[in-house]
């Protein structure tokens, strides 16, 4: 997510998405068709992404339930002409892997690789999110029930990623991981972390919010 013509431009503005693929691909070649001066503005396409936070355990199994975090963007994908565009979204794609990654490899990229990759740039016109924290939630006759209370264990399972201990490729010459690459793995794995025990513990209803008028489905 970013924003060409304000690159300063934080998550509470509008901002574009930038997907990037081989030149020949499907979607590419669509949107290309999309884009054409005769035809409509873009090609509409709808971007879903979703995130697992806990196993939320229950007294019944009909209850059982997930913490997650969802969401749904809908807009007008079309390629990216401008070169200066296009290689500001190829350092924004390559620094949302691993921060400041871009400037410390070969770049730029050689004309090659330029031709080879297109970049579509998704004008958003909608979105939907869900997110679901909390504890286990049950119905009123189980939790009076005292033979299930003393007999199953109820409780939520924190689920979370982690950016292992780096393994250097066969034919890397430079002795230790670089600093910006063992920073930002500690803050990854410390945030993801914290995040998933921390929605756990919560006693919140699902929380919903949406922009457009697209409902949520």
């Amino acid at each position: 997510m970013g924003s060409y013509s304000r690159p300063s431009a934080g998550l509470d503005e509008p901002l574009d998405l930038y997907l990037h693929g081989y030149v020949s691909s499907r979607i590419m070649n669509l949107s290309r068709a999309q884009s054409s001066p005769n035809t409509a503005k873009g090609l509409p396409v709808c971007i879903a992404a979703s995130k697992v936070d806990g196993l939320v355990l229950t007294l019944t199994p009909y209850s059982h339930n997930y913490n997650y975090r969802s969401a749904i963007l809908f807009g007008q994908a079309s390629p990216v002409t401008d070169p200066e565009e296009t290689l500001y979204a190829m350092e924004l794609i390559t620094n949302s892997v691993v921060p400041n990654r871009w400037k410390n490899t070969r770049v730029p990229p050689t004309p090659a690789e330029m031709q080879s990759t297109t970049i579509l740039k998704v004008v958003i016109e909608s979105g939907s999110a869900k997110v679901r924290e909390g504890v286990p939630s049950d119905e009123k006759a189980d939790l009076e029930d005292e033979g299930t209370l003393g007999r199953v264990w109820t409780g939520v399972l924190p689920v979370y990623e982690v950016v292992g201990e780096p393994v250097e490729g066969p034919y890397n010459r430079v002795e230790g991981v670089p600093g910006y690459v063992e920073e930002w793995r500690g803050k990854v794995n410390e945030g993801n972390r914290g995040y998933a025990v921390s929605a756990a513990a919560k006693d919140a209803p699902v929380a919903r919010k949406e922009r457009g008028d697209e409902d949520d489905v």
